[in-house]
């Protein structure tokens, strides 16, 4: 199993415990009282068997407050997802940290700041480079790229799974446009592994219907579902901190209750990527403070009164159009409150400008900010051993000194982080050495992972079935027309 990072210092609260309950009562009240739309007849009777009133005309959804707490309660504080290869297994909740790879529509080039579509081979270089990868535990669903040369919308989402699962072990999220929910599920049976599935709203208080059978067919499967909103403050949402966090909530918790009343006990995992507009542009304002503090908010409420995991995608997409000081800015404060508010999860790696691009180079820089976030979180350790007193009598005043004792030797490498591509050396040693930047040393260790990274293979008879159902997939689109 992947370790992660494991919490070891108090959640930062940003909410008092009457704030907080404020915000939950709200969220209760616009779900009583306004209540939530589900663009499915299959959702709408099974949440009035389970005491909703429903407006089967309007598609409206009026849900209890006992019913949604009933299924809070439901709902696991930790879960495990399964891989075909038991180390790359995840155990999600507690106070256990995991990274996951951003993702971009195009391959950014580095230089200008331009975008292409890449080619299949991109796409699975870029994989593999995510493979090697120490602070990488999973994949977004749409990782590395929305678009792929030669591969049609519709089979994007099944075609980029089915090669991320064959150049990594390591877990993966589902998507849920247009029946991908159905191949997807295949496929990674045919692979042997779980998948997290996916339930994504659409702002305000709705849901269309391939989110809903998306979790109808991922919850059948016994796969845990990631549930997301993504509201805009001031578009889709309030523009207010605190108005954005319950009109996210009561969208977030509509989903627990449908997932939870289609199968009691499933593990859930909540998405906060609540961003706010930038009013004079109406674009969006990708890695601001406003949504950092709403993810503050967000991770504390489901941490402390839901106990139900937390991912947090505020630092997946900076506004920067380079691999730059900006970029690093924009992505690590937004990270590390994240971390330190208590997110079970954080999208981060290789995401460039807003969701445009990806660039498996940055994804290699990345490591090394998510390893530091990471240890951050993880504290000190404080025993006999680390206080070291007997040693500081051993070596005493001046001209004593700790450089030549076991201590150090034993200790250092545990106690500091030593990155695999900043540049840490003195102004002479640079001058010597070619005087290289974080970019040429990432791409040094990017070539490296390239020369010498061997992903665990496929078995054949997997691969085999997996481009069945990809042909059966195609099939099924051309009968659709969509392809």
């Amino acid at each position: 199993m992947r370790r992660g990072f494991i919490r070891r210092i108090e959640p930062v609260r940003i909410l008092s415990d009457s704030e907080m309950e404020s915000i939950h009562q709200a969220t209760l009240q616009v779900l009583e009282e306004t209540g939530c739309k589900f663009e499915s007849k299959r959702a709408l009777k099974l949440l009035e068997k389970n005491g909703c009133k429903v407006d089967f005309e309007q598609r409206l959804v009026k849900i209890p407050s006992n019913l949604v707490e009933e299924c809070i309660n439901r709902a696991p504080s930790s879960f495990l997802v399964k891989s075909r290869d038991p180390k790359d297994n995840l155990l999600i909740g507690g106070n256990r940290l995991y990274f996951m790879s951003s993702l971009g529509a195009r391959l950014s080039d580095e230089k200008t700041g331009e975008v292409k579509v890449p080619t299949l081979e991109e796409n699975n270089e870029a994989v593999r480079i995510s493979d090697a990868l120490d602070s990488l535990d999973l994949y977004s669903g749409y990782t590395p790229y929305f678009e792929i040369e030669g591969v049609e919308p519709v089979m994007l989402c099944s075609t980029s799974l089915a090669h991320r699962l064959r150049n990594s072990t390591k877990i993966t999220r589902g998507t849920q446009p247009t029946y991908t929910y159905i191949w997807e599920t295949q496929i990674a049976h045919a692979a042997g592994q779980e998948l997290l599935g996916n339930m994504e709203a659409a702002a305000p208080l709705s849901y269309p219907e391939d989110a809903i059978e998306a979790a109808f067919t991922y919850a059948e499967a016994n796969f845990p579902i990631y549930i997301a909103a993504g509201s805009v403050m001031g578009g889709t949402a309030p523009v207010t901190v605190a108005g954005s966090t319950i009109s996210n909530n009561a969208e977030l918790l509509a989903a627990v209750v449908l997932i939870e009343c289609i199968k009691p006990g499933i593990g859930i995992i909540a998405n906060d990527f609540v961003t706010p507009m930038n009013m004079e542009s109406g674009d969006l304002l990708f890695c601001s403070l406003g949504a950092s503090l709403h993810q503050m908010a967000f991770n504390q409420i489901w941490h402390d009164l839901y106990h139900i995991p937390t991912n947090n995608t505020g630092s997946a997409f900076p506004a920067s159009k380079f691999i730059d000081y900006q970029s690093a800015y924009e992505k690590t404060h937004i990270a590390m409150t994240s971390a330190l508010s208590g997110a079970n999860m954080i999208v981060f790696h290789g995401g460039v400008t807003a969701e445009l691009s990806y660039n498996p180079l940055l994804s290699v820089i990345d490591d090394d900010i998510a390893n530091i976030i990471g240890k951050t979180i993880e504290g000190i350790n404080v025993n006999d051993e680390t206080m070291a007193v007997d040693l500081i009598k051993e070596v005493g005043p001046v001209p004593g000194t700790f450089l030549n004792k076991k201590h150090t030797r034993e200790y250092w490498k545990k106690e500091y982080f030593v990155p695999k591509v900043a540049d840490r050396l003195s102004y002479k040693e640079w001058i010597f050495s070619g005087r290289k930047s974080v970019i040429d040393r990432g791409k040094e260790r990017m070539e490296q992972i390239k020369s010498t990274h061997k992903p665990v293979p496929m078995p054949e008879e997997s691969d085999r079935e997996i481009d069945k159902i990809l042909l059966e997939a195609r099939k099924f689109y051309k009968e659709k027309g969509l392809l």
